[in-house]
């Protein structure tokens, strides 16, 4: 369901600006060139790369406040931000495939959306990934016409010789783990001594193998798109940054997507050129069936007119679903109680010790199967017993292993529940609905297991902890999966573009069935990707930009 935002409150984002509307202006509609709904990754990229242009007035609409808390700064703080203010704080409807429990879902409720809350991984994904997105939508959507993209937002602060792939000018700041915990070199050394592929730097095209992981941090701090992109946008004329305003409805002309309404903001915002939804992919298919855009059965039952038939929107939900593997050590080096009084010491005086740790310090993409020509598989490191998403922290020292189903089969499906923006959408992932996912997993996990079996890792790890049952076999496996899997906080597909007439998108990202009204956010993607999303998005936001622009002159 959705989180209640506070009040909302039209706000400007610095001080030194005047607000944003005063006195009489209050009762009036304001005119926009864009109006961007969602500051989260792909919106804070939309909004500082169009304000670029002096010309160009733009409105950014966040329903969330401003990325303040400290415990954002802070990166391995990340799961104290859940279920707070700068959490939706969703949960999906009860998933036969996981005894019919109802997984929480976190997303980012706040300026930098998901990436101010996130584990700030960097990837990319794989070549095969971004050639099934030119498959679906074009070739301008295949891997080696977006590394462009990924480039110019990358500033890469790796060590001379890695940083082949990567962009060194861009506005987000990238480097590897600042201090990274002692056993983290364990499971490398245990993935080398499985024979997996040691990678020089995890964004290559084939990204099959194992790495320190890449991180969104400056410093050792946390460093999100609003940071890179938003900040630096803040104090321009030509950029109005609205915080604490839920967007309610977009407002239409005929057929043409003529502005929005939100929470505590007096009238409408218009946009003279275009709408642009960045809502993420729960959020931009809400709105959309709330404006009347979707399946008409769906929408009659939700007691919604029906504006334009797309019975795709919504549809072709995925996200990652992960197992922790998770153990036991005998001894005291993990990060349980790293929060003391020396190590806040260490991190705010020099932006070191274990509180700039991710959690996820490691990573390994494998295939189960040998004739796969890409990985199936992520397994994550983590130095903690990352249990419950960590919203209780830990009292025992423990080590997890993170087993990530990539390339999913099952899909779901965002629904209405009722009308008007207070109705809260039916999120149904529909998690292993496919029987080959819940094989896949478990496949994942011997390999996880093997790990922990490794001479390397072997005198760190006793017994096993949380949902993990230690080894069984596979029926005993596949019920502890069932009663124990979540999410990697990865949806996406729900807005999807594509060539062909029934995709939501067209390969402009334009909604199709309206005028000036478009998507630009992981919702769009044909396909989930072998990785994280923050990436693919802030790329797929750069490529947005050009098309935009292109269309403004057309």
């Amino acid at each position: 369901m959705y989180a209640r935002p506070r009040p909302g409150v039209d706000q400007r984002w610095t001080r030194t600006r005047r607000p944003a509307v005063e006195g009489a202006e209050l009762s009036k509609d304001r005119t926009y060139d864009y109006v961007i709904v969602g500051a989260g990754s792909a919106g804070c990229v939309l909004a500082g790369r169009l304000s670029e242009d002096p010309g160009v007035r733009v409105a950014l609409v966040e329903s969330g406040p401003r990325d303040r808390k400290s415990e954002i700064r802070i990166p391995a703080a990340f799961p104290k931000l859940f279920k707070t203010a700068y959490d939706w704080d969703y949960a999906t409807c009860e998933q036969p495939g996981l005894d019919e429990r109802e997984l929480f879902w976190p997303r980012g409720h706040t300026l930098g959306g998901s990436s101010s809350i996130n584990a700030m991984m960097w990837v990319r994904g794989h070549r095969d990934d971004y050639d099934a997105w030119g498959e679906a939508a074009g070739e301008e959507w295949g891997h080696d016409r977006l590394v462009p993209y990924f480039r110019r937002a990358e500033r890469w602060h790796g060590a001379p010789g890695e940083d082949s792939a990567h962009g060194r000018l861009g506005p987000l700041h990238i480097s590897p783990p600042r201090d990274p915990n002692p056993t983290t070199a364990a499971f490398l050394d245990a993935c080398r001594a499985q024979g997996l592929k040691e990678l020089g730097e995890l964004n290559e095209p084939d990204h099959s193998g194992f790495a320190l992981t890449p991180l969104n941090q400056y410093k050792g701090r946390r460093w999100s798109a609003a940071d890179g992109y938003l900040k630096p946008a803040a104090r321009r004329p030509n950029l109005d940054i609205l915080t604490d305003a839920r967007v309610t409805r977009i407002d239409f002309d005929g057929t043409r997507a003529a502005g929005v309404a939100a929470e505590g903001v007096p009238g409408v915002l218009r946009a003279g050129r275009e709408v642009i939804l960045a809502a993420g992919a729960i959020g931009s298919p809400h709105l959309l069936q709330q404006a009347g855009i979707g399946d008409p059965e769906d929408l009659a039952a939700a007691g919604i007119e029906t504006r334009v038939a797309s019975p795709d929107v919504g549809r072709h939900l995925q996200d990652h679903l992960s197992y922790a593997v998770t153990v036991r050590t005998p001894h005291p080096v993990s990060l349980t109680g790293a929060d003391t009084p020396a190590n806040i010491a260490r991190f705010l005086l020099r932006g070191r010790g274990p509180l700039t740790s991710n959690v996820g310090e490691a990573v390994a993409f494998v295939a189960t199967r040998p004739e796969l020509a890409a990985p199936d598989i992520e397994l994550i490191y983590a130095p903690v017993p990352f249990i419950g998403h960590g919203l209780t922290p830990p009292t025992e020292h423990g080590l997890t292993v993170g087993v990530v189903l990539l390339q999913p089969r099952s899909s779901g499906r965002i629904t209405p529940t009722g009308a008007g923006s207070g109705a809260a959408p039916r999120i149904d992932p529909g998690y292993l609905t496919d029987e080959e996912d819940l094989r896949t997993l478990i496949a994942g996990v011997r390999r996880a297991e093997e790990l922990f079996d490794d001479p390397a890792l072997r005198p760190l790890r006793s017994a096993p902890m949380g949902g993990y049952p230690g080894v069984v076999d596979d029926a005993a496996l596949a019920a502890a999966i069932r009663a124990g899997a979540e999410t990697l906080y990865h949806p996406v597909g729900t807005c999807r573009m594509g060539a062909d007439p029934d995709a939501v998108t067209d390969p402009r990202l334009r909604v199709r069935g309206v005028e000036a009204l478009r998507v630009v956010d992981a919702s769009v993607m044909p396909r989930i990707t072998r990785g994280h999303t923050h990436a693919p998005t802030v790329a797929l936001a750069e490529r947005a930009v050009e098309l935009i622009r292109e269309d403004a002159r057309a």
